[in-house]
């Protein structure tokens, strides 16, 4: 096996802290080709596609690829910007407002690099970029709030993929969820609230998270109990009434049973039983992207409206929200502790709040 090295490696260089920031992808243009690309390796994972792989590979590239490419272009086109991919967009934002935090908090030695599951940046080229800055320990951070072994888990695949082409590998660290965690739940609350503040409150609230097979959560994924448990939470903060809230699923695809109730019926029934106003959060994405631009926000308000609805409001990720980056901060700095780059700062401030309880607790 041939290992990538580091030509005329200097040793004696100053170690740093990579945080590691990952999103599922995006193709690099709304076009079939570009699409087609991006879909062929999203869908050859083995762990979103838990298929016999000979089968598959006739599926995917008989049928698939053949036809979805061109229908999944124009639904890109309707939500790509000046700026490219909204998700990519966002996600360099976020990137680079943990970054400043991050260095405002413990200096220079912390590097955030951004990479995406499926198309670019790849996650051997920001895996790369770390490297270029003599990382000596690794955070990596998916950035899915509720673990699934379609999302989380081939993420990890993928880093130790790289990672076991490397001579000297860094110490490891990996977030494996934050469903629960309670700066994520406040944040998802305080969006709900503000949407409420400008558009008033709704007869119903639907929690729409993306959809897995049922027999994945039958075979020991946890992704299902994740998103009901942040649901909860986060109506538990809002005082809502049980019968005003309902979790879903979409972006079904295939024969299979994924897990129910699904987004879109639910608001079809929902349409037509007579209830007439909704608003839809989406707090297992991170950051706004097609099945959130274009699947809940435009496709869905059709099937509501047109089932009998008068008011439907989508209420917008978290995205690069203040909120939304203080708390991966606070993330970064839990799953890191003890590592020289943030045990120097969390030291000082610890023995300065302990300094100071007296003199406080005197004033």
């Amino acid at each position: 096996m041939k290992y990538k090295n580091v030509p005329d490696f200097e040793h004696g260089t100053p170690e740093s802290l990579g945080v590691l920031l990952l999103n599922l992808g995006t193709p690099d243009a709304p076009t079939p080709t570009a699409v087609r690309r991006y879909l062929a390796e999203f869908l050859q994972d083995p762990r979103v596609i838990e298929l016999p792989r000979p089968v598959w590979w006739l599926v995917l590239h008989g049928v698939i690829l053949r036809v979805r490419p061109s229908r999944s272009a124009r639904a890109y086109q309707a939500v790509w910007t000046d700026r490219g991919s909204p998700l990519l967009d966002v996600a360099r934002k976020q990137a680079s407002g943990v970054q400043e935090r991050l260095t405002q908090r413990f200096g220079d030695h912390v590097r955030v690099e951004l990479g995406m599951r499926y198309g670019n940046p790849s996650v051997a080229e920001a895996l790369g970029r770390l490297k270029e800055s003599n990382v000596r320990r690794l955070l990596v951070f998916p950035l899915y709030p509720q673990y699934s072994g379609t999302t989380t888990a081939s993420v990890f695949d993928a880093v130790t993929d790289e990672l076991s082409t490397w001579r000297w590998l860094p110490e490891l660290r990996f977030i494996n969820q934050y469903h629960d965690n309670p700066a994520y739940i406040s944040a998802i609350v305080a969006s709900i609230r503000a949407a409420w503040a400008e558009h008033g409150e709704p007869e119903r609230l639907l929690f729409s998270f993306h959809g897995i097979p049922k027999r994945y959560f039958m075979a020991g994924d946890p992704y299902h109990c994740h998103c009901h448990k942040t649901a909860r939470m986060v109506v538990s903060e809002l005082g809502l009434e049980e019968d005003r809230w309902l979790v879903s699923f979409q972006s079904r695809v295939g024969r299979d049973e994924w897990l129910q109730p699904y987004t879109d019926e639910t608001l079809k029934l929902w349409g037509s039983d007579g209830v007439k106003s909704v608003h839809v959060i989406a707090p297992g994405f991170s950051a706004d992207c097609l099945e959130t631009l274009e699947e809940i926000d435009v496709e869905n308000r059709g099937y509501f409206l047109e089932s009998g609805g008068q008011e439907y409001h989508y209420i917008p990720c978290l995205n690069d929200d203040p909120a939304h980056l203080d708390m991966m901060v606070g993330l970064v700095e839990q799953h890191s502790l003890g590592w020289p780059e943030t045990a120097a700062q969390t030291t000082t401030q610890t023995t300065a709040e302990t300094t100071a309880g007296p003199i406080a607790a005197q004033a």
